[in-house]
């Protein structure tokens, strides 16, 4: 029997790239979900959208036990929210983007009539003198266009609405971290992409129906897969998203776990979070000698497992996280190893789940 592949190959580096360098911001990811579709359709059998923007690619789409895996798609940007008499441009939040990195950023104004580059601006140290500096806020962070007056501006075709992204880009630190916008949570895209092509290249034949999922809008209250998991209606979940690596400066273990970049995926335990599904992904990681960290929830686990486990009277689910450094920054950094251990930990874990197979309360 031929080796199984479970190292990235060239084209998915280059897909990891280019996918991680498309913006997708929340509401607006259909760019990114072309693209992202574009890679998976030769690993599956069918694909469906919903109303908003969530891609499911299928394997077995007529099985009647229906597994998903599971990230989503959207990344954190600004709206504009008000344009001044002087051409200066204010923001509103999509999502929870981070006012302090803001001065001084690149940023693409996406319009009917293309990009529009701006600058986040920001007084010059030498005027800020005098007393205590004021911080940034979302009351005084501001873009310039190079504009003098709001109707220069509208000429571009910049308006009230239009979404604002960064422009940093994808880029490979020390040989082995990725770092760029949108780690969260596009690499849990591309790593259940990356197991659907696993599956095919490897010629597993599952009993069930595998259903892989990009949900949208995760970023503004899960909404994306509260939806798609009422249009699925699964009988389990398996849910990638990103979790903080607390190893770098300024960050409290006592109230942020001890977590690590590249000692492995994290598995959270969470009301959320069902027990026999995280103990079969446990019992597969040890089995398969995939190293893995420990983190717990206290209410929610702020992903879409939450919207997964309680719909339809109730879906197993379990989350597999990506530790990740400067979460909501465009430097988010995860290791290689971390990336490639998520996706092999995802892939046998589907494995190992059998048709029929309910997860029920007592056993």
């Amino acid at each position: 029997m031929a080796k199984k592949k479970t190292v990235l190959k060239k084209s998915s580096y280059q897909f990891l790239e280019d996918y991680l360098n498309n913006a997708s911001p929340t509401g607006f990811e259909k760019e990114g979900q072309k693209l992202w579709l574009k890679y998976l359709k030769p690993y599956i059998d069918d694909y469906w959208v919903d109303n908003y923007g969530s891609v499911v690619g299928i394997i077995n789409p007529k099985a009647k036990y229906k597994v998903v895996i599971e990230a989503h798609a959207d990344e954190i940007s600004w709206f504009v929210h008000y344009i001044n008499a002087d051409g200066f441009i204010y923001l509103r939040r999509n999502g929870g983007s981070d006012h302090q990195i803001a001065p001084s950023k690149r940023v693409n104004i996406h319009t009917d009539k293309g990009i529009v580059k701006a600058v986040f601006g920001w007084p010059a140290i030498h005027t800020r003198g005098g007393g205590k500096e004021q911080a940034p806020t979302t009351k005084n962070i501001f873009l310039d266009v190079g504009c003098t007056s709001k109707e220069e501006v509208e000429k571009l075709g910049v308006h009230v609405g239009c979404v604002i992204t960064y422009e940093d880009e994808f880029m490979i630190l020390n040989k082995n971290k990725f770092v760029g916008r949108a780690l969260d949570n596009r690499i849990g895209g591309f790593m259940i992409a990356e197991v659907a092509r696993l599956l095919k290249e490897n010629g597993d034949k599952l009993p069930f129906g595998l259903y892989i999922t990009n949900a949208v809008q995760e970023e503004v209250g899960l909404r994306g897969a509260q939806m798609i998991a009422e249009k699925i209606q699964p009988d389990c979940a398996i849910v990638t998203d990103v979790c903080h690596d607390t190893n770098t400066p300024m960050i409290s273990k006592i109230v942020q776990g001890d977590l690590k970049c590249g000692l492995g995926p994290v598995l959270t335990y969470g009301p959320a979070v069902q027990n026999n599904l995280l103990k079969l992904v446990m019992d597969t990681a040890k089995s398969k000698k995939i190293p893995f960290q420990r983190a717990a929830a206290s209410r929610s686990t702020g992903t879409d497992t939450d919207a997964f486990a309680y719909s339809n009277s109730g879906v197993p689910s379990v989350l597999i996280s990506t530790p990740l450094r400067y979460m909501h920054t465009t430097v988010e950094m995860a290791h290689q190893d971390d990336v490639e251990n998520g996706i092999k930990l995802i892939y046998e874990s589907v494995l190992k789940i059998k048709n029929g197979q309910d997860f029920r309360y007592f056993k």
